[in-house]
């Protein structure tokens, strides 16, 4: 069965439409730093507006453990898209309580609703299949059929991503079938050169998708907190350097494996090494088996891929045809530690073939240094969502709309 579509709804002019999107955007002190996941919900929102659909927006941000939390609340984001849309937006101060009905009930044709955090109900996350069901039945009784959205979370079993598209007709917005088609790109018959750039902290997050796409890619560029494993994996020392000692066989695993199918594996030659985490600290560059030998001894903590293995991972991305980048090469909020990560950004960016920034981390980090989404292929809204497709795994959100692996 195929991934159902909007078009697949029918006459929408009239009726109630709960699209579920995500939200999920940082907040500090009320102020929103990073509106892209806002931006990236508006095509299919405009589209269900021109439609002459009532829209009921539902969403979830941050993880409020299932109660009610000023610090977690959607109004700033209601505010937000408002602005973004350039139409009233009503925002209802409860999920599915009296303000929630009134909103809705008061929905003109083309008109729009946002509903309060769904996490401020914890049946919305629970493990138990029916208190989920129970919960996505009483969100049903706002709309007429369900558009979901939310590429950032289909690959959880929640109720207003999953149970809820059981309730109502349902089909996948505009952004879902954006996200869908990039991965495909990635996963069938990509063009080559192919290469993959990962960093982040913690290899035993990318153990499975390094599996899963060995075997499909020129290219394996490692950077990030995860390189250390990779670097104690050929027998070299990195000090207090971030490293997940019990990952270690895996990796040497890995990287037999690359070798066995003649797939490259570039680590860093060179590293930014500290004398402690902190934008004051005392920095040293130096290579990567010598990490140790700075003045630093045994404590010094790697934090960046240094200047050299910037150059590296920026020459193989422009000879490339195919990117995927997911997770910074070291703590780019700390300027002594961020030449790494804008490197590998302002060469994604430049490339005359298909780059895409894999969400989470590289999507915050690549606009916390300044770049603006369109100057890259595409920036997913779903760092998690987008490795668990890469993985080849079972995607419950985009199962239940038709969606097959």
């Amino acid at each position: 069965m195929a991934l159902r579509t909007i078009e697949s709804l029918g006459n929408l002019a009239g009726k109630r439409v709960i699209v579920r999107c995500d939200l999920n955007v940082p907040l500090t002190d009320g102020q929103i730093m990073d509106d892209g996941r806002i931006r990236a919900s508006v095509p299919t929102l405009n589209a269900l507006i021109s439609a002459g659909a009532r829209v009921v927006v539902i969403s979830h941000l941050g993880r409020p453990q299932g109660q009610a939390d000023a610090e977690f609340s959607l109004a700033p984001v209601a505010q937000r898209l408002a602005e973004l849309l350039g139409t009233p937006v009503a925002f209802a101060t409860d999920t599915v309580g009296p303000a929630a009905r009134a909103a809705v009930d008061a929905l003109g044709d083309g008109d729009v609703a946002l509903l309060e955090n769904l996490r401020f109900t914890a049946a919305e996350t629970s493990k138990d299949d029916e208190e989920r069901k129970n919960f996505a039945h009483t969100l049903a009784q706002f709309g007429d059929a369900l558009v979901s959205d939310g590429f950032g979370v289909v690959h959880r079993k929640q109720a207003s991503v999953y149970e809820l598209a059981g309730e109502l007709p349902s089909a996948a917005g505009l952004l879902i079938q954006t996200e869908l088609g990039v991965l495909e790109r990635l996963t069938v018959n990509p063009e080559k050169p192919y290469s993959v750039v990962l960093g982040g902290s913690k290899v035993s997050d990318k153990l499975d998708v390094i599996g899963a796409l060995l075997p499909k890619v020129t290219t394996l560029l490692i950077g990030g907190g995860m390189l250390f494993t990779f670097l104690v994996a050929q027998g070299h020392r990195v000090g207090a350097s971030l490293l997940e000692q019990d990952q270690v066989d895996t990796v040497r695993g890995y990287l037999e494996q690359a070798k066995n199918l003649g797939v490259e594996i570039i680590l860093p030659t060179d590293i930014v090494v500290a004398s402690k985490f902190g934008a004051d600290a005392e920095v040293q560059i130096t290579a990567a088996d010598a990490i140790e030998d700075t003045p630093f001894g045994a404590s010094g903590l790697g934090l960046d891929i240094g200047p050299a293995s910037s150059a590296r991972f920026a020459e193989v991305i422009a000879a490339s045809k195919t990117v995927f980048w997911n997770g910074p090469m070291g703590v780019f909020e700390l300027a002594p530690f961020a030449a790494g990560t804008k490197a590998v950004a302002t060469a994604l960016s430049n490339i005359t073939g298909f780059g895409v920034v894999g969400g989470g981390d590289s999507a915050a980090a690549v606009r916390a240094l300044g770049f603006m989404d369109d100057q890259f292929g595409h920036i997913s809204t779903g760092g998690g969502a987008s490795l668990e497709f890469l993985e080849g795994k079972h995607l419950p959100g985009l199962e239940v709309l038709g969606w097959q692996a």
